[in-house]
């Protein structure tokens, strides 16, 4: 590795955002999982969750011995995702309701994208307080299951005929409203991981039997 690299790759990890993550559920097309992948790595985003499909996450391999806990490798879209999948930590848990319950534990709180009588603008959010944003499917959004497990609900003002976007665009606008709360609020100035935390992702990044293969 040469020193610009390992520069590069120290600089990233020093940024990364243990406190902010996303919740897919049952997102189904490999494009739409890669551009949210890549999303979140361009945000700091240190692991995301998702509860698969009844078929399974597009290519999902299993997570190699002695890798970090419950973190599982997934190969995407190259073209779309551009490596992002090699940086970011990706949990699989078998339902919504397991999903939901290990993120609240962690002390998350878990906001859903969707339109209800509940709903408020994403942009009202204080993003700088350990933050979940809940995704559903492509087709039929979150389930009525994860809806009223989450937090709340915020919904991105849609001015036009349309009332949705695409999943991976609107986890694009709200994720980045939580990189600019950040941002102003100094998270990125200082490492968000303990040493011991840093120790173990960088080892994830660097160790080819753990890296990831995009």
């Amino acid at each position: 590795m040469t020193p610009e690299r390992e520069h590069k790759l120290r600089t990233v990890l020093a940024r990364r955002q243990p406190d902010l993550t996303v919740l897919m559920e049952q997102v189904n097309k490999p494009h739409n999982l890669s551009a949210i992948l890549r999303t979140c790595d361009a945000v700091g985003v240190l692991e995301v969750h998702a509860v698969p499909p009844q078929k399974g996450l597009p290519a999902l391999e299993e997570p190699e011995e002695g890798s970090l806990e419950t973190i599982h490798r997934v190969r995407t879209h190259n073209d779309t995702s551009g490596s992002a999948a090699k940086w970011v930590g990706l949990h699989v848990h078998p339902d919504t309701a397991t999903a939901i319950a290990h993120l609240k534990r962690q002390g998350f709180k878990v906001y859903a994208t969707q339109l209800s009588e509940r709903a408020t603008d994403y942009r009202t959010l204080d993003y700088t307080q350990p933050t979940c944003i809940l995704l559903g499917a492509e087709k039929w959004g979150v389930s009525e299951e994860a809806a009223a497990l989450a937090d709340g609900h915020i919904i991105i003002p849609m001015l036009g005929m349309v009332q949705s976007l695409n999943v991976s665009v609107a986890a694009a606008v709200i994720l980045f409203e939580a990189q600019r709360q950040r941002l102003a609020a100094g998270f990125y100035d200082r490492p968000r991981l303990s040493p011991r935390q840093q120790q173990a992702v960088w080892e994830s990044w660097t160790d080819p039997k753990r890296r990831r293969q995009g």
